[in-house]
């Protein structure tokens, strides 16, 4: 049987040859398999991401996944960690060939015998923070970010049926399931780790737990809520689009006099896409920076 060969993100596809049935193993694309799971890989190809015990981490993942002597290819933006990408392969016993191409820093490798990963993946496994379960590479894994801070403080008791889109490790969906008179609240993350996080946080039983992209098609419809504090970076990236999709999202899945809660920060510009997809919009609190927005269909 042919030893798989792993891809993990969306490498430059001028920076490396990939296969076409490699397995894709990044908790960034729903559906993947499980870089954590993965064993005697042929070969890797992987985009790194830009934290550093995160990254770290799944450099040394693919290293305990790869069998002794196979290639790994690893590349990321200079500023977005490339820099340091081949003095921290180094640091796991690898030698390493470095290159440059297409705004990419490329290192290429292979798996030694026995690479000192422990440490590694000891620091970026899910660990309690705060009495929640987190892990790093998670949208601000170990603090509640200000602005969802200021939703919550923002939020009324909600009731009937809704969603939390980008839900993260499951904060908001947590006081929203203070109130008796919600009956459901769907959980969707585009990142397995969040969604597996949540899991562990939220217990209560009308909870439901969604690995996907809520900018993609959804069986939800006829919501009484959503509640987001939505992305605005991609890779590393301001993309106002990305916020835009949510707000367009929870449009389409409200109920006719169903509400959508939204924090934003304040320079984004989601009041003309809420006045365009709602029926009335208004803004409930303002701070730090921030935006906590009702707007009913």
């Amino acid at each position: 049987m042919t030893s798989p060969f792993g891809i993990f993100g969306a490498p430059h596809p001028d920076c490396a040859t990939i296969p076409a049935d490699a397995v894709q193993l990044s908790p960034l694309v729903p559906g993947a398999a499980a870089l954590e799971d993965a064993t005697n890989l042929s070969g890797m190809v992987m985009a790194a991401p830009p934290g550093t015990v995160e990254r770290r981490y799944v450099l040394a993942l693919a290293l305990r996944a790869l069998q002794p002597g196979a290639p790994l290819t690893v590349m990321a933006p200079k500023e977005k960690g490339g820099s340091r990408l081949a003095k921290e392969l180094e640091s796991f016993g690898c030698t390493v060939e470095a290159t440059s191409r297409r705004h990419q820093r490329i290192c290429q490798t292979v798996r030694p015998e026995s690479p000192d990963v422990a440490a590694a993946i000891a620091a970026g496994a899910p660990r309690l923070v705060n009495g929640l379960w987190t892990q790093p590479g998670i949208f601000s894994w170990n603090r509640i970010d200000p602005g969802t801070a200021l939703l919550l403080s923002a939020l009324p008791s909600l009731s009937g049926r809704g969603a939390d889109f980008g839900c993260g490790i499951g904060v908001i969906a947590q006081a929203v399931l203070v109130s008796a008179k919600v009956t459901q609240i769907d959980l969707i993350d585009i990142d397995a780790r969040a969604i597996a996080a949540a899991r562990r946080n939220v217990t209560d039983p009308r909870a439901t737990f969604h690995w996907a992209d809520v900018r993609r098609s959804t069986p939800l419809k006829n919501l009484d809520f959503v509640v987001m504090n939505p992305p605005f970076h991609d890779g590393g990236l301001e993309d106002k689009a990305l916020g835009q999709a949510f707000v367009q999202q929870a449009q389409r899945v409200l109920r006719p006099g169903g509400a959508a809660w939204l924090v934003a920060n304040r320079h984004l510009p989601y009041e003309t896409t809420l006045a365009t997809d709602f029926a009335s919009v208004a803004l409930r609190a303002e701070r730090d920076g921030f935006k906590v927005y009702e707007a009913r269909t």
